[in-house]
């Protein structure tokens, strides 16, 4: 029973899995996108993920010891947020992109807020917005030795055609880890299986989101048009393993459906409207910050004195 009364901060998740199991069932679940980026684009792209990893994990352990609390790398957090800011990073990003990026996820958006279960939004999404904010030429330039142009969300939306069986398996341009949808829900049966993740925000963040473009997207019920816009860019990756963070979604059932829907809508009017062809990683990161409202307007009632009325 008295392991039942602990106070503690959030994730609150009723399981026998501790922490470090989940993280390290979630970073297994990352290794078919990022065998496929490496396959895919060489050994730059693997020493980008292992720089990152680095980097988180390092920084973590540096502010854990000058700041003299218990270290906290022993969880695979760290690892987890490096993995993932390595799959959404170009795969020929300069070594350095991954040294920074893995600092600034770990020391400002994760520890400078408490750690672990304290941080308002994604570490690794909150990285990538720093790093497309700070060195926007490096983070947009996906050329590389297998491939050369635009992403294929870029062609699409300047109304050209794109080859939706390749942004399927994967032989497209792109960052590390969102080329290969079939590697990315591979990893996510995985979770769904151990239990880990659910379908609610994932199904509720792509439903949405493919309702919004068929409405707005300018090409009514296309399968090759939504297709396409669910295999390119990031929306896999992110429904799946960012969208779902135990820490920055909401803890309600009715929020976290509102919470996807949220996201598919933002996603749309990002893809669809916006200056850019992709818009995964902001979506997340406003709708991580519009969390605390979701779970106001969806906590449920209590009944009796001060509650709800029957």
């Amino acid at each position: 029973m008295s392991d039942l009364m602990k106070v503690s901060s959030n994730p609150h998740i009723r399981s026998k899995a501790g922490t470090s199991k989940i993280m390290l069932c979630v970073v297994l679940a990352l290794m078919p996108a990022a065998a496929f980026g490496v396959y895919n684009f060489g050994i730059n792209a693997l020493l980008l993920i292992l720089i990152t990893v680095a980097s988180c994990v390092c920084s973590e352990f540096l502010f854990d010891m000058i700041c003299k609390k218990k270290n906290s790398i022993g969880d695979f957090s760290a690892v987890v947020t490096g993995v993932l800011l390595a799959l959404n990073l170009p795969p020929n990003a300069p070594w350095w992109i991954g040294l920074v990026g893995g600092a600034f996820a770990i020391v400002v958006v994760k520890m400078l807020f408490g750690g672990l279960g304290q941080n308002f939004m994604n570490p690794a999404l909150g990285a990538r917005c720093f790093l497309l904010i700070s060195f926007t030429s490096i983070m947009t330039n996906f050329e590389c030795d297998a491939y050369t142009g635009a992403t294929p969300l870029a062609v699409l939306k300047s109304g050209g055609s794109v080859n939706v069986f390749d942004m399927v398996v994967g032989r497209t341009a792109g960052t590390i880890g969102e080329t290969s949808m079939i590697a990315i829900v591979i990893g996510a049966c995985f979770l769904i299986l151990l239990g880990i993740i659910d379908l609610r925000i994932p199904g509720s963040y792509i439903v949405s989101f493919i309702i919004f473009i068929c409405i707005f997207g300018g090409h009514g019920i296309d399968f090759n048009y939504v297709a396409a816009h669910l295999a390119g860019g990031g929306l896999m990756l992110g429904a799946f393993f960012m969208a779902t963070d135990y820490v920055t979604r909401p803890i309600t059932i009715k929020g976290q459906y509102l919470y996807g829907v949220l996201l598919g809508i933002l996603t749309g009017i990002f893809r669809i409207f916006g200056a850019g062809a992709e818009g995964v990683s902001y979506a997340i990161i406003l709708g991580n910050i519009l969390v605390p409202l979701i779970e106001k307007v969806t906590l449920p009632k209590g009944f009796g004195r001060g509650g709800e009325k029957i």
